[in-house]
């Protein structure tokens, strides 16, 4: 089984000691070129201070590279077996913070391939035998995206499931439904919180849509044509577990399509976590009080002693521009590339890496977050009861006493108007009053005007009546124990 670095708990160094540790020679390709790169362009030009994060998976997928080509007789079995020592032991050093990486080696893949030249000498050199620094980068970028979608599609359902043991303890919780946040219907309010829970649900399914496409291996396209010596490629992709090779070679080193398809998920399930993040600060707000934020998701204010601020979800709502960003930085990355592979390639890496590292870390809280949210329903109620949230109920009675929808619509905008004037909700007028707007109603009107009459009235899948959300959290929690 391929092994996952980013679930195994594994964290990244943050001291590299790249000023430190350099190479004694002129370089990895010295001999085309009549001085040394400038140290400026060298700064410029490498990418191991972030690239480092692919270390791990750049060995798994060396690990899979050199079994292959000792099974196609292409190394001696004793390079395999050195290879495999030198790698193991670099492992355990780049796990550990030991590893010493440098900046004149210019990447991970130059860093890696020079120790376990130290350490295992010319079976180390071989390693790189029929493939290029290029399908390699592609292919460690695939295996960590990878295991990034199956970590993030783990957090996603754990942020389901605190949504889901929320919307339990409330499908008889009646808030007012907005639209252009102006009061228009009663829901409840496990109603509303499961509207998020089928966002989240088509997240995570764009995600395991999104890992078909990332899941295919790159490996032996090489520079940009394939390779002259006798691969199997396809041993490549079972040893790594991936689904299929990527079957052109060009496109294989290339394209970038795969991390901006994720980034676009990512950035959907953001955007969906700041709409949800710009409810929970209204409702937290003194003004509304629906809810109360548990304090250790908020912080206080300087100067001002009675602050409570909703910092967590602010947060999230602002990360959210910084994850767009990373799309667009991506797809502008693309837009202009001609066939194979180009150096502008190496600015995929920051805006992928931090856009999986803040996904993460919003899905992470945000499933603590909402369970630790407290309900205030009698706030909720008075909020219903403020807007005229049962006037479609009304219109909705006169249409099936057989008045025209839209006449019943008119009586009914009349009827609020009286309201209105008299200072009251339209469960407050008397039956001989209501009766002046239309002789269809009767004294069966009060039980449609009534709150839990009218969510009992949307009986309906989809709808917001307390058993059809019952259903739905029902039929929800059977899909995550089975997914």
């Amino acid at each position: 089984m391929p092994v996952n670095y980013l679930a195994s708990g594994f964290k990244h160094p943050t001291n590299f000691g790249l000023e430190m540790a350099s190479i004694q020679d002129k370089g990895t390709w010295s001999g085309r070129f009549a001085e040394p790169v400038a140290e400026l362009v060298k700064r410029y030009t490498a990418s191991v201070d972030f690239d480092h994060k692919l270390a791990l998976f750049d060995i798994q997928g060396s690990h899979a590279h050199a079994q292959m080509l000792a099974e196609c007789s292409i190394i001696a079995m004793q390079d395999l077996a050195d290879i495999q020592r030198g790698l193991a032991q670099i492992e355990q050093e780049v796990i550990s913070g030991e590893f010493a990486w440098s900046l004149d080696l210019e990447d991970v893949h130059l860093n890696i391939e020079k120790r376990l030249t130290t350490l295992v000498g010319d079976a180390g050199k071989r390693l790189h035998t029929g493939r290029s620094r290029n399908d390699q980068v592609a292919t460690d970028i695939r295996l960590y995206l990878r295991s990034a979608v199956d970590d993030l599609s783990k957090l996603i359902k754990s942020l389901q499931t605190s949504i889901l043991d929320l919307a339990e303890q409330h499908t008889r919780t009646i808030m007012p439904g907005f639209t252009h946040l102006q009061v228009a219907q009663p829901i409840s309010f496990a109603h509303h919180l499961m509207a998020y829970y089928e966002m989240l649900k088509r997240d995570a399914e764009r995600l395991i849509d999104c890992r078909k496409r990332v899941n295919r291996l790159p490996l032996g396209a090489a520079a940009l044509a394939g390779t002259s010596y006798p691969i199997k490629r396809e041993r490549v992709a079972e040893l790594l577990g991936f689904e299929a090779v990527c079957e052109n070679s060009l496109d294989a080193v290339s394209d970038r399509d795969f991390a901006i398809e994720f980034t676009a998920c990512a950035a959907l399930i953001m955007t969906h976590l700041s709409r949800f993040s710009e409810e929970l600060i209204l409702w937290m707000s003194p003004m509304v009080g629906f809810i109360d934020i548990a304090d250790r998701f908020c912080t206080g204010s300087s100067i001002m002693p009675q602050k409570k601020n909703p910092d967590v979800p602010e947060l999230v709502r602002g990360k959210t521009g910084r994850v767009n960003g990373h799309l667009v930085a991506l797809l502008t990355l693309m837009k202009g590339q001609p066939l194979a592979y180009n150096k502008d390639n190496q600015e995929d890496k920051e805006p992928l890496f931090d856009t999986v590292d803040t996904l993460t870390q919003t899905l992470r809280i945000y499933a603590d977050m909402i369970a630790g949210i407290t309900v205030k329903p009698e706030a909720m109620r008075r909020a219903a009861l403020q807007g005229y949230a049962t006037a479609t109920d009304l219109a909705d009675y006169l249409v099936k006493k057989g008045l025209p929808f839209r006449d019943a619509h008119e009586a009914v905008a009349l009827a609020v108007r009286f309201a209105e004037q008299r200072g009251c909700d339209l469960s407050d007028i008397s039956l001989v009053e209501l009766q002046n707007f239309s002789a269809l109603i009767e004294d069966d009107i009060y039980q449609v005007l009534s709150l839990e009459g009218s969510l009992a009235s949307r009986n309906h899948i989809g709808g917001t009546a307390p058993n059809q959300v019952q259903a739905a959290i029902a039929r929800a929690r059977t899909r995550l124990a089975t997914s």
